[in-house]
């Protein structure tokens, strides 16, 4: 009887003793509400180098006028597809991005008006202006949200402007001023895609007028750019 009170004591004791090594072993409840500390998420890194390809869609408004074909064309539509690519850096501080980024677009952006005076001298009954490229070399200014940047960019645009007339066609090449917005969203570590929009203005483009044989004939152009590409950062 006494060995068997002494065995029970025994058990007794060593389960005491596991039941107090497990207890350290468990870590204390936490209390109801206590918020959970989660470490803030790491920034995207938008510094850097980038090349991409871009493509999207472009309308605008031209028009004739030469003072020695009696009348304007009045201004016209223009639009059509383009694609190109472009190269641009970041700088980040903070959640600031500050970039540059130039660009060149192969274009098929055309319109014409049809009436009297200044188009049937010049024109052979229609004013068509045309234009196959134009590029940009800009800043851009963002706030990053992440992987998100929301951003505003201006600078430098450049293309051709072509007026087709009855006797051939004449082209001009032409600098101006764009400014737009976009977003643009990292993708991966590596790969980022956008989505902008730009307005051109080209000023005017000056031809000779088959009215008086000087240069008379004057084309304005504006352009406004829909365009979403994808970029490679390295």
């Amino acid at each position: 009887m006494k060995r068997s009170v002494l065995v029970l004591a025994g058990i007794a004791a060593a389960m005491a003793m596991s039941a107090s090594a497990f207890a350290a072993d468990v870590a204390p409840a936490r209390p109801q509400g206590t918020p959970v500390y989660q470490a803030p998420s790491p920034m995207y890194d938008w510094n850097g180098f980038y090349l991409g390809l871009n493509g999207g869609y472009g309308f605008g408004r031209s028009s004739w006028s030469d003072p020695f074909a009696g009348g304007g064309s009045g201004r016209f539509n223009t639009d059509g597809g383009l694609i190109g690519g472009q190269i641009g850096y970041n700088w980040q501080t903070g959640r600031t991005v500050i970039g540059l980024e130039s660009d060149i677009n192969w274009a098929k952006l055309s319109g014409s008006a049809a009436n009297g005076g200044v188009c049937a001298t010049n024109g052979g009954g229609e004013c068509r202006t045309e234009q196959s490229w134009f590029g940009t070399t800009r800043a851009r200014i963002g706030y990053a949200f992440g992987n998100f940047l929301p951003y505003v960019t201006g600078g430098l645009a450049y293309g051709d402007v072509k007026a087709v007339q009855a006797n051939g066609s004449q082209r001009d090449t032409r600098a101006g001023w764009t400014a737009g917005g976009g977003l643009e969203v990292g993708l991966t570590k590596s790969w980022t895609a956008k989505a902008e929009y730009l307005h051109l203005d080209l000023g005017t483009a000056t031809f000779m007028g088959a009215a008086s044989g000087t240069n008379t004939l004057n084309v304005p152009i504006t352009d406004n750019i829909l365009r979403a590409g994808l970029n490679y950062r390295w």
